[in-house]
């Protein structure tokens, strides 16, 4: 399973309706609105790279609203639960 951030620049005025038609997508996670230098990030779960092609560019892009998008391929996931796994392992027999 690939894994991918996207960053979305939208029209002020259309935010809201943007996030939920990108949220309503196959392939697509989560939805959050933010501050700062992008208005709607986008997780996004594929199973081929060749997915991903088509569907950043040929359906998150022509939402109504999105003006630009920026993709950022996850190689590896951390969590505090991997994190906290890993430190218990042998703890049992302890």
């Amino acid at each position: 399973m690939i894994t991918a951030i996207v960053l979305i620049q939208a029209a002020a005025d259309t935010i809201p309706d943007a996030a939920q038609a990108i949220a309503d997508i196959e392939g697509v996670t989560e939805v959050y609105s933010c501050a700062g230098d992008v208005d709607l990030i986008a997780l996004v779960k594929v199973a081929r790279h060749e997915d991903l092609a088509d569907l950043v560019p040929g359906r998150i892009s022509k939402v109504p609203g999105v003006l630009n998008t920026d993709t950022h391929i996850s190689f590896r996931s951390y969590s505090r639960r991997d994190t906290d796994a890993a430190f218990s392992i042998g703890l049992e027999d302890a």
